[in-house]
């Protein structure tokens, strides 16, 4: 993962990605849990994280 990866996060605990993309300066990490409705607008610096059971499955920018 580096500091941009907005794909880098799956597999993580949702608590380590969200701290890794701060320090790795996300302006701003929304997490998703299954089945939550989320805005379609694209946000730039926004880090996306869809999260299952505590752990993230899947992670982009937007």
């Amino acid at each position: 993962m580096t500091d941009t990866d907005a794909e880098g996060y799956a597999g993580l605990r949702v608590e380590r990605a969200e701290e890794l993309a701060r320090r790795h300066g996300w302006a701003s990490v929304r997490v998703l849990p299954p089945g939550a409705a989320m805005t379609m607008d694209h946000r730039e610096g926004r880090l996306n994280l869809a999260v299952r059971d505590g752990v993230v499955v899947r992670s982009w920018e937007g």
